[in-house]
């Protein structure tokens, strides 16, 4: 391979994932930063993509900000190391160790134009919507998506600083206050950093509804009561420990199934936060919402909660000891990847290394 070359996971449609031979990116503008990337988790909406796709995969019509369409790279979860920036860069230099905030949105001068930038229409991710990927060596964004990490995260932490914005964004835009209740439906990466999120804002108790016993042990290890669906109705078991309803429900499994389980969790007046990206439509009874006054409200991806989450990892939250349970090559991303986690629900967050 030349050293104008490198190595990338592109997908080229749903099951069609291949690691291949491309072009090192180049820096497209002034405000651009080239990054050599060191670790890239894979992520739910990988998943989604790769099983059920395209979702935000553009196909057939070019990503209004990336310009690109599939095949595109893929990786939206990742850290690395700055190698070279564009001539109006200011908020980093080369050798700088840097989480990527992957998300597309309108952006001008090295910043995203709106505040709240997760909800332009034109919304994409580095990664799922073109413009490369954090599974290759290398790969370029803008200046406006990259955080300087404190000098003790690892490159393991950063790569999950990107789900970790998801949690917390998803508790900060909830009601909960400290000494609510919460339950969390599903334990998978992003459940269990709910959870994680849920004791940083100082969640009284929190259960967790998970299948798998794996993934239940490991809400349990962070705080969380773990309740096994296939074992009894947990909406009555969380009912009764309750005395009536959790204040907070959190739906992290896209499974139509559970999302009225979620809300008939709380009680009334209660609250159901979506946070999962579905493959399809879900169904509930409205009156479940209107007879008891609960409320129900959707968040997508995070917006100004990067530093947040570094700071909370400086405390201890989020550690890629209790959430990352393997670790492999760009070459193995796909078998010990992409099919593991969709074959084995014991496995939770599975990191690809490209540099120690």
């Amino acid at each position: 391979m030349s050293t104008s070359q490198m190595k990338a996971a592109v997908w080229h449609k749903a099951r069609d994932l291949r690691v291949e031979t491309v072009a090192i990116p180049e820096l497209r503008g002034p405000h651009d930063v080239r990054i050599k990337v060191a670790a890239c988790g894979i992520c739910g909406s990988d998943l989604h993509e790769y099983a059920a796709g395209p979702i935000f995969v553009p196909v057939g019509t070019p990503h209004p900000i990336s310009g690109d369409m599939a095949p595109i790279i893929m990786g939206h979860e990742f850290a690395g190391e700055v190698v070279a920036v564009g001539d109006a860069v200011t908020r980093v230099k080369p050798g700088d160790r840097v989480a990527i905030e992957p998300i597309l949105s309108p952006n001008r001068d090295g910043a995203y134009v709106l505040e709240r930038y997760n909800l332009s229409p034109e919304l994409g991710f580095h990664g799922l919507s073109g413009g490369g990927g954090g599974f290759s060596e290398y790969t370029v964004v803008g200046e406006h998506m990259v955080h300087v990490m404190p000098d003790d995260l690892s490159w393991e932490q950063g790569a999950l600083v990107e789900p970790a914005a998801v949690a917390l964004h998803a508790v900060r835009q909830s009601s909960l206050r400290a000494g609510d209740t919460a339950a969390v439906f599903g334990a998978g990466p992003i459940g269990l950093m709910v959870i994680e999120a849920l004791k940083a804002a100082g969640a009284a108790q929190i259960y967790a509804v998970e299948l798998s016993a794996v993934r239940r042990a490991k809400a349990a290890a962070l705080g969380a009561v773990g309740l096994d669906p296939a074992a009894g109705d947990v909406v009555a078991q969380i009912t009764a420990q309750t005395g009536g309803g959790v204040d907070f429900a959190f739906e992290v499994t896209g499974i139509p199934e559970v999302l009225g389980q979620c809300i008939n969790a709380t009680h009334p007046g209660g609250e159901i936060v979506v946070v999962s990206i579905w493959e399809g439509e879900a169904s509930f009874n409205p009156n479940d919402l209107v007879i008891k006054e609960r409320t129900m409200r959707g968040i997508i991806a995070y917006r100004h909660v990067y530093p947040a989450v570094m700071a909370l990892m400086q405390r201890g939250f989020f550690r890629a000891e209790d959430l990352v349970t393997d670790r492999i090559g760009l070459d193995d991303v796909v078998a010990q990847g992409f099919d593991r986690l969709l074959a084995d629900k014991s496995q939770i967050k599975i990191l690809v290394q490209l540099q120690a």
